[in-house]
């Protein structure tokens, strides 16, 4: 028979006699409470019953204090025959929905009784506890349930690098109790020199974890030190779903793991961190490690060492907030926008100073209307959303974009940088020297990726050149400076002495320019057609990806550990190697800038750059030597050939220049002159 749950005036005096029986049922855990007590809550607004037919199996007793915006429940009682049916879930449901605008229901319960799963299993956590009243004192356990609403501090955005949740075993070393090893990795979170880097936070789970510690002393110890960390509130119907889809993923993946309490309770920390709109969780539990694979693929939670934060801490922010492989996984549209239409673009994009509202519409609608042609693009995620919106056009050999905004999106500062160097590629192909960015309310976070990309500010706005030439130092800098003086700037003077850095750095801010006759040296890598299809889509793929965005700003490409003389920074050409059946290969497909090399054990390196690259887990493991180790070349700025070069073309154009043209079987250096032969040679307009 179905449950009914309903209030209790009191008037009723049928159901509120049957209510008070049940209570006295149980008064030795529920303590004594008279008639009248019972009728002024009731009165109040402040009894619920459960019906089961005309049977009443259950009730809910609770205050509602005028000076408190909270729920006190004083009893929930189920009677005894009728209880496993979810009777106090229905119960503290329906008190949820009536009561959704108060901050949270607080109960108060006896530790001894032994009630702590039902009390978590209802979605309440432990927050504190006091000496009881009775003769023995027995400590009572204060619970929470949070019903939702922000207070304060959750308002506040964290000034950190980045924000990370912790597990138990990390916040006990963090209080200075466990094996000195584990104090030690965990203090290492509270350096100094890492206040300004990483914020710390909790979940409920860890208020569970530190409940259960039998030691009281012990347990308020660690009470203590919570108000040290920020304290995240995730809606608990979201973790309960995300549990349930990595227990379904652990039980796919890892049959052999044991689901027992400390299991799920590993499980919720990932899912109260993913919940909580955060990436990074850190522990020292080695079983919680083991779950890092399911934590990433369902979660997008990154399972991480005390050690991994403290030596990575750049590269894990960089991680959440830049993931170009998330792009490539993600369908994105563009679109012109439509006339008409600029007003329902209001909501979407952030309005600053006296670009608000009608403001920003009339600009919209203005472009245009001066005669010139602007393209208006909109840019929509796989869910029909707008998450990017420029508009451009060209005079003479500048691009000017008049509007340059990004939306609160999860990938929204990977956009922003992806929309820069598409912007630059746009130029590129319409014979553009300078991009010009004049949108004086840019959205936060393309003002940040500007500075990163050579863009340089002045009173019209942010400018970078296109500097289209791969030649002599002094000749590509020789076009900078005059493109660079017609845009009203300067540009460095450099020659064949420059170091490499400062190479690197003139490349990426005049891209595409190549300063071939300097110390910056240029590296051949084979690639399986493969992984050349998954990173660069060439050969192409049978089923075409989604590539509006283009190829990703940075990337990472895994090999043997071997070292072939590589040095950072530098070039790189990217050769296809022998394919198999069907699959092109033996051909020079494009180049990138070479930012990093690093060798290091497969987990580490997959840790450190999963972001970027489209590999898994086991295929960068894969690529291990018998020594463990693998070689991670962290890449970016790819251009890819407008026409592959052929091997017997490489061959040809290296026997014009006195040179031998050895098939490459691994990394090798090659002679920037035959870089530049390439590289002209796949720019070359048939």
């Amino acid at each position: 028979m179905a449950i009914e749950v309903l209030p209790v005036t009191g008037e009723q005096s049928d159901l509120l006699s049957a209510a008070i029986a049940l209570g006295d049922r149980y008064t030795k855990r529920l303590g004594l409470l008279t008639p009248p007590a019972y009728r002024k809550y009731a009165e109040d607004g402040g009894l619920l019953v459960a019906l089961e037919g005309d049977e009443l199996v259950g009730y809910a007793l609770f205050g509602l204090p005028k000076r408190s915006q909270h729920v006190r429940l004083v009893h929930l009682c189920v009677a005894e025959e009728h209880r496993g049916k979810g009777i106090a879930r229905r119960l503290i449901a329906e008190l949820r929905s009536r009561q959704g605008h108060r901050l949270g229901i607080r109960a108060r319960c006896r530790r001894d009784y032994g009630l702590s799963p039902m009390w978590s299993g209802l979605g309440f956590v432990p927050k504190g506890e006091d000496i009881g009243r009775g003769e023995d004192k027995e400590p009572l356990d204060t619970w929470w349930l949070d019903l939702g609403h922000d207070d304060l501090f959750t308002e506040v955005r964290s000034d950190a690098l980045l924000v990370v949740t912790v597990d138990h075993s990390v916040f006990s070393g963090l209080r200075s109790e466990g094996a000195e090893r584990a104090v030690e990795e965990s203090k290492a979170l509270e350096a100094g020199w890492l206040a300004d880097l990483i914020e710390l936070t909790y979940t409920p789970q860890l208020l569970l974890d530190v409940h259960e510690i039998e030691n009281r002393e012990a347990r308020q110890r660690q009470r203590n030190g919570l108000p040290q960390l920020r304290a995240a509130s995730p809606d608990g119907a979201a973790v309960s779903v995300r549990q349930q889809e990595m227990l379904a993923a652990l039980s796919k993946e890892l049959p052999e793991l044991l689901i027992d309490g400390k299991m799920r309770a590993r499980l919720r920390y990932v899912a109260e961190t993913s919940c909580a709109g955060l990436q990074v969780l850190v522990t020292r539990d080695p079983e919680l490690e083991r779950l890092a694979d399911i934590a990433w693929d369902v979660a997008r939670v990154r399972v991480v060492s005390p050690a991994m934060v403290t030596l990575h801490v750049d590269e894990l922010r960089q991680a959440q907030v830049y993931r170009p492989a998330d792009l490539m996984g993600t369908a994105f549209s563009m679109e012109e926008v439509a006339s008409g239409s600029e007003g329902e673009l209001v909501a979407f994009f952030e309005q600053t100073g006296g670009d608000t509202g009608t403001a920003f519409v009339e600009r919209l609608k203005a472009l245009g209307a001066d005669g010139v042609l602007w393209r208006r693009e909109l840019l929509r995620d796989g869910d029909g959303h707008p998450v990017a919106l420029y508009a451009w056009a060209m005079d003479g050999r500048t691009l000017n974009v008049a509007i340059l905004r990004t939306a609160s999106h999860p990938l929204e500062e990977t956009l922003a940088r992806q929309l820069l160097f598409m912007l630059k590629r746009l130029g590129r192909d319409r014979g553009a020297q300078i991009v010009r960015i004049a949108d004086p309310y840019l959205s936060t976070a393309a003002r940040s990726a500007l500075g990163a990309d050579g863009f340089t500010e002045d009173e019209r706005g942010f400018a970078a050149l296109i500097v289209d030439l791969c030649g002599p130092a002094e000749a590509v800098s020789e076009a900078a400076g005059e493109i660079a003086a017609r845009a009203g700037r300067t540009a460095p003077r450099l020659d064949a002495r420059a170091s490499p850095e400062v190479v690197s750095v003139a490349e990426r801010a005049w891209w595409p320019a190549k300063l071939i006759d300097t110390a910056l040296p240029s590296f051949v890598v084979p690639v399986r057609p493969l992984w050349s299809t998954e990173l660069f889509n060439v050969p192409a793929m049978l089923v075409p990806r989604d590539d509006v965005l283009g190829i990703s700003r940075e990337h990472v490409y895994y090999r043997s550990a071997g070292h072939r003389g590589e040095s950072v920074p530098s070039r790189v050409l990217w050769y296809v190697s022998r394919g198999t059946a069907g699959q092109q290969g033996m051909m020079a497909v494009g180049c990138s800038r070479l930012d990093e090399v690093i060798v290091d054990d497969p987990d580490s390196l997959f840790s450190r750059f999963e972001h970027l690259g489209v590999y898994g887990r086991a295929d960068v493991r894969a690529q291990a030597e018998p020594t463990g180790k693998v070689m991670a070349l962290r890449f970016s700025d790819t251009e890819i050939f407008p026409a592959q070069v052929t091997r017997s073309r490489l061959t040809s154009l290296a026997k014009g220049l006195g040179l031998t043209w050895k098939t490459p079987m691994s990394m090798m250096k090659i002679d920037s002159a035959l870089f530049q032969a390439v590289y002209e040679e796949g720019h070359r307009k048939t």
